[in-house]
């Protein structure tokens, strides 16, 4: 997962750029970038790091420009490269920077075409290099001269025709404007926005709408699956709608985990989603849980907050908060190797003794991924006191990787794949284990936009919404998600830096998520 931005202003947009990755920090702490362009050319930085940590005052200085991008990204199948930061950069044709979020499932072939027929160099493995070239070979073909807002679309157009998966999409066209576009699915979310400025309007586009709302611009709307929006550099807005096949899924898990509470997508508000959650889960725990000797509710902090306090209440039983989090720690289940995960889970969460002592404890996490955290943080319970130790998951099972832009681990890694409920509660070592049913955290998220009557929920369906994700690519896919396969990526890059080669791609890899 990651976070975009992209903004066409009267005024210079590195500060805006900058404030604006920052509270889309969640959506990825491994690298950060932002290009910016004016009249004196491009600028850019970007490299591993928060966002506070990889831009100091004299690469602010340096960003000069009304119009520009900016990127955050999290470590990915692809292990934490300074190469892989983004947006990157193509010089043909005018010169094009581009940052993605999502996943191209039909990577292999496309870096294949690229390379053999398109005649165009790929230098790392990421699948947004690829989205750069497709994209700017399809305008290459299709302008001549200043980049019309018709050649852009049929260029996005075509981008379409030839990429499969999820992905959204904000690319700079060098002196002339930035194009923003989505997944005919709609599977990665994209927000537009606007502010008037001396009679004219400034327009930003991101991945979640707390970026707008934190640079006062109005949320004008959600861009639809497929549509493309270019802003010219003089302020102009041009918008066009998918010209083939639609069908609106977008990602169920962007509301139980990764979007801030306080962001709407697709006119959903994700605040009030998990809300709903907890008073589905509340109701399925007093449907199997009827004579409960539940003392305190405690959330696994911070998402599941919301859900956590909806559960309490409609049980009528007491809401603690029972652990301190260390917030200079990342997310866990997204960061690389096992055994970083396990330290990282104690660095992170101190229990408070007084709410635990002799108590009959409920916790609640908005997930269950690998079950590291799950394990260490019943153990802390049942280490300040706790007499019993029930869990509660605000989504069901997560049985299945996702292929759209979420790096979940390989199948054999997720601890619900292929064990039961009862299984899974040994294993993490809960007294009781309740998950939400998929069917209530579907009601959960579509109650504010009925239009949407479908989601992407692979992580917990196994059934992939755009159809061409087969058992061979699942299986190459739990070849390069294991923890081992990115350790051995990890040392080869390291080994490949001390001797001074070149760590580019040798050659088509397949898909790496963004």
């Amino acid at each position: 997962m990651c976070g975009v931005i992209g903004i066409v202003s009267r005024n210079p947009v590195n500060q805006a750029i900058y404030d604006g990755l920052t509270v889309m920090q969640h959506r990825g702490q491994d690298a950060a970038g932002i290009v910016t362009w004016s009249e004196e050319g491009l600028r850019q930085r970007k490299a591993n790091g928060l966002v506070r940590d990889v831009f100091r005052t004299r690469h602010m200085l340096r960003l000069s420009g009304n119009v520009g991008i900016g990127h955050v990204r999290y470590p990915t199948a692809g292990g934490s490269k300074s190469a892989e930061a983004q947006p990157f950069y193509v010089n043909s044709p005018y010169g094009i920077c581009l940052a993605h979020n999502g996943n191209l499932t039909n990577h292999d072939e496309l870096s294949d075409l690229l390379t053999r027929e398109d005649r165009r160099h790929l230098s790392t493995d990421s699948d947004s290099e690829v989205l750069l070239n497709v994209f700017a070979h399809e305008l290459q073909i299709r302008a001549n001269g200043h980049p019309t807002a018709d050649p852009v679309f049929d260029a996005v157009q075509a981008l379409h025709r030839r990429c499969s998966g999820g992905y959204a999409v904000v690319a700079l066209i060098v002196g002339h404007g930035i194009v923003a576009f989505r997944d005919p699915n709609g599977i990665r979310p994209l927000v537009l926005g606007r502010r008037e400025v001396d009679g004219g309007f400034d327009y930003m586009v991101a991945s979640e709408s707390v970026a707008l709302d934190v640079l006062q611009y109005e949320r004008m709307r959600d861009l639809k699956p497929g549509e493309t929006v270019y802003i010219e550099n003089n302020g102009t807005l041009h918008s066009r709608e998918h010209r083939g096949e639609i069908r609106h899924t977008p990602c169920i898990f962007e509301y139980v985990y990764f979007a801030r509470p306080d962001s709407i997508l697709d006119d959903i508000s994700v605040y009030k989603a998990r809300l709903r959650m907890g008073e589905e889960l509340a109701g399925k725990i007093v449907r199997e849980f009827p004579e409960h000797d539940i003392d305190v509710v405690i959330p696994i902090p911070d998402t599941s907050r919301t859900s956590a306090l909806q559960v309490a209440y409609h049980l009528g039983v007491k809401y603690r908060e029972g652990f301190i989090k260390n917030r200079y720690i990342g997310r866990t289940f997204i960061m690389p190797g096992q055994a970083e995960r396990d330290k990282s889970v104690r660095r992170k969460l101190n229990a408070i003794g007084l709410e635990f002592r002799g108590k009959n404890v409920l916790l609640v996490d908005d997930s269950i991924v690998r079950g590291t955290t799950s394990r260490q943080i019943i153990k802390l319970a049942r280490d300040a006191g706790a007499k019993k130790v029930y869990f509660a998951s605000a989504a069901p099972p997560v049985r299945y990787p996702n292929v759209y832009g979420i790096d979940m681990p390989a199948a054999s890694e997720l601890i619900a794949n292929g064990r039961d409920f009862e299984e899974i509660a040994k294993l993490i070592g809960a007294d009781k284990l309740i998950y939400q049913d998929l069917h209530g955290l579907i009601r959960s998220v579509r109650h504010d936009n009925s239009a949407i009557t479908e989601f992407d929920a692979s992580c917990f369906s196994g059934e992939y919404v755009t159809g061409e994700v087969t058992e061979a690519y699942l299986h190459d896919l739990e070849e390069r998600r294991n923890d081992n396969a990115k350790q051995a990526r990890e040392a080869r890059q390291k080994g490949l830096t001390a001797t001074g080669e070149s760590p580019a791609r040798k050659g088509p890899k397949p898909a790496i998520g963004m």
